[in-house]
C-alpha cells in the first residue's frame, strides 16, 4: 500500500476550471508568470487564502484537497511562508508533470466562498 500525504490547495475559478477539465486527476500547466507551483500544508491556511485572497481577485474562492505519495514529496522541503501554520511546497512549474504521476485519487473540492 502506498504512503499518502494529504495536500491542500486554494485556487480560483480558472484552475478549477481546468482541474475539472482533467477529471479531477490533475493540475494545469503554470502561466509563464507562475514559475512554481504551491500546494499548502494545512486546511486552515488554505481557507484563509481561498477566501482572502482569491474571492477579491477573481469573485470566487475554492479550497481542493488531494493526496500524493509521500515519498515523492520528500524531494520538496517544507516552506514556512509566514507564521507557524503558514506552510507550503514550492514544485517548480517544469515539474509539474511529475507532480501529477504521483498524484493519489482524485483531486476533491471541499470549500468555496464567495
Amino acid at each position: 500500500m502506498t504512503t499518502t500525504t494529504t495536500l491542500w490547495r486554494p485556487t480560483g475559478p480558472t484552475e478549477l476550471a481546468l482541474v475539472a477539465a482533467s477529471g479531477w486527476r490533475a493540475w494545469p500547466p503554470r502561466l509563464p508568470e507562475q514559475p512554481i507551483f504551491y500546494p499548502v500544508l494545512n486546511e486552515d491556511y488554505a481557507i484563509r487564502i481561498a477566501r482572502d485572497w482569491n474571492v477579491p481577485a477573481s469573485g470566487a474562492g475554492y479550497v481542493t484537497r488531494f493526496e500524493v505519495e509521500t515519498a515523492f514529496l520528500s524531494r520538496y522541503p517544507v516552506q514556512q511562508a509566514g507564521g507557524e501554520t503558514i506552510l507550503e511546497l514550492w514544485v517548480p512549474a517544469e515539474e509539474l508533470n511529475e507532480f501529477n504521476r504521483h498524484l493519489v485519487g482524485e483531486i476533491e473540492l471541499v470549500h468555496e466562498f464567495r
